[in-house]
């Protein structure tokens, strides 16, 4: 029999069955569906703590949340920066200027000492022994000098009672003068002898601090040796020798129109700790056409000993100071085709985007000329958002947290109005 006939010989009640159960199917999997999205949809109304609607701090599609920083309005001091190397005022090398034996070393390597003082001593005693030949050789001129002038005024008598020939008076006149040019050249030997000694004494030309030594106790020593004994550096004063860019050169000069001191002070490599503080010496008279530079020379009184000879230094000259200037971090200031620009953070959290017009900078801080005031909040963190005219969420001000603005989360069934009106 053919199967779409079954369905006509099956019984009335079997088939009204089948043809109702699909759709009895389909009315239970639409009920339930009903019932799990009004459910989930009440359950989000129903709860205000969820935030539905409200925009999130930072959040995808929200308000951006940003840091900000005050404007503040002070003097700034406007710098110059060059990288200088420390030379010494005065370096010497102590060399002895006669030979012998080092006897004696009197100094500690590292010392400071000040001119005149005792280094070392060489065997005083072979140039004593020449002192005293000389004084003795003079000592023996010097008499026979006084005989001869004796012997010369006793022949000027008797020429005069015409008692000896004019020639012998004249012949020990002569006499007395080869005598005086002895007495004279014994002289000059007694005074090298003891400038050979003294030299034995070796003493500091210059105040200074001294090296390390470079020959030991019981040397023998020569006029002119090559490495010498020590080496002293003159340090207090201590000049500083740096660059600048020649752009920078034209408003130095008309500083120094001014008959001004300027400062100088010197850091160190890393540009962090001061060192010594100075003041500009001495410009040079031409521009290095290799590099495009301006040598410059500054002196420091280097007191303390923080400055030592060929140290390579940072150098901040300070050329003139703005009044009064607004400042800013560096990090706020922006840029594009235009120009600088800043986004400022008004009271009721819009956000303006102002053009400004920078000055010189300093370390983390620039000045800002133009178009901003103190106490005007700037972005400094959160730029990516941001638009001219928007808002913005201050999450940070100064570096300080500041707390999320509150809204009302009170439910409805908390309020009393509500809760009278469903009793």
């Amino acid at each position: 029999m053919n199967t779409l006939d079954e369905p006509l010989l099956s019984p009335p009640g079997s088939r009204l069955r089948r043809l109702l159960f699909p759709a009895t199917l389909l009315t239970i999997a639409l009920t339930a569906a009903g019932f799990y999205i009004g459910h989930s949809t009440e359950s989000k109304a129903a709860t205000p703590e969820s935030g539905a609607g409200k925009p999130q701090r930072g959040g995808e599609g929200g308000v951006p949340a940003v840091s900000v920083e005050t404007v503040t309005q002070a003097d700034f001091p406007v710098y110059l920066n060059g990288l200088g190397t420390v030379t010494a005022l005065r370096t010497v090398t102590v060399r002895p200027r006669v030979d012998g034996e080092l006897v004696r070393v009197v100094f500690s390597e590292g010392q400071m000492v000040k001119q005149g003082d005792l280094l070392a001593e060489i065997d005083p005693r072979p140039f004593q022994v020449q002192l005293q030949q000389a004084e003795g050789q003079l000592l023996r001129d010097e008499a026979l000098l006084k005989n001869a002038e004796l012997d010369h005024a006793r022949y000027q008598t008797l020429l005069a009672q015409d008692s000896i020939a004019a020639q012998q008076v004249m012949a020990q006149e002569t006499q007395v003068k080869q005598y005086r040019g002895s007495v004279e050249m014994d002289k000059a030997q007694v005074n090298n002898a003891k400038l050979q000694l003294g030299y034995a004494r070796l003493t500091a030309p210059i105040a200074g601090r001294v090296g390390l030594r470079q020959i030991d106790q019981g040397n023998q020593v020569r006029a002119g040796d090559v490495n010498g004994l020590v080496v002293i550096t003159q340090l207090q004063p201590i000049n500083v020798v740096f660059t600048l860019p020649e752009d920078k050169v034209q408003p130095l000069v008309r500083r120094l129109r001014s008959n001004q001191t300027i400062p100088v002070e010197a850091y160190d490599r890393a540009g962090k700790v001061r060192l010594a503080v100075g003041k500009l010496l001495a410009i040079d008279n031409q521009i290095d056409p290799g590099t495009g530079t301006l040598k410059l020379k500054a002196q420091f009184d280097n007191s303390e000993g923080t400055l030592f000879a060929n140290q390579f230094v940072n150098i901040k000259m300070l050329l003139d100071t703005l009044h009064d200037a607004a400042q800013v971090s560096s990090a706020a200031v922006q840029y594009d085709s235009q120009g600088a620009f800043v986004y400022v953070v008004g009271p009721d959290a819009g956000v303006q985007q102002r053009r400004v017009t920078l000055g010189p900078s300093a370390a983390d801080k620039v000045a800002v000329l133009s178009n901003l005031k103190a106490d005007e909040a700037v972005v400094v963190q959160g730029f990516d958002r941001l638009r001219d005219g928007g808002k913005a969420d201050i999450a940070e001000r100064d570096g300080q947290a500041v707390a999320a603005r509150q809204e009302s989360s009170i439910a409805p069934e908390a309020q009393p109005g509500k809760r009278e009106q469903r009793s």
